[in-house]
């Protein structure tokens, strides 16, 4: 995908969070899942800060067995306790990778900030080797920020 189409990605979420649908997160997680051909998981996990662990929020994409992830644990978990982005082009190569299948091959976190802290993520599992760029992390950030409110 290009900046291009990443520019026209972000003004149609934006034109979307200003219609305040009551399902936005999942509207988002779909319009990702079905906008950018390497994004073959969207979903957001949410913090709950008792618990120290993510949660499982709306997505779009097969069912995962993993509906809460422990602060620390995993892509996800790291980025929880970092504040992060993280950017993973080989599954393989993290200790402590969660596996959400065997065709996952690479994965995208961001952190939902709100007043600076953590409050959720976007998480985005690749089926394609390597295809993540800085691009990627930039449009993901903006997405992220426009959806902070929801948190």
């Amino acid at each position: 995908m290009t900046t291009t189409n990443f520019n026209e990605s972000a003004k149609k979420i934006a034109d979307l969070v200003a219609q305040h649908p009551e399902d936005l997160l999942l509207q988002v997680c779909q319009f990702l899942k079905q906008n950018v051909y390497h994004y073959d998981w969207v979903g957001f996990y949410i913090l709950d800060p008792e618990k120290n662990e993510l949660v499982l929020g709306p997505f779009a994409g097969k069912p995962t067995p993993h509906t809460h992830i422990a602060v620390g644990k995993g892509i996800c978990g790291q980025v929880a306790k970092s504040g992060k982005p993280m950017v993973v082009q080989d599954v393989t190569q993290v200790e402590n990778y969660i596996s959400c299948g065997l065709e996952v091959l690479s994965e995208i976190v961001v952190p939902v900030l709100k007043d600076g802290k953590l409050v959720a993520e976007l998480d985005i599992d690749s089926h394609s080797p390597a295809p993540f760029t800085s691009e990627d992390t930039e449009f993901l950030t903006k997405i992220c920020d426009l959806l902070a409110f929801c948190f």
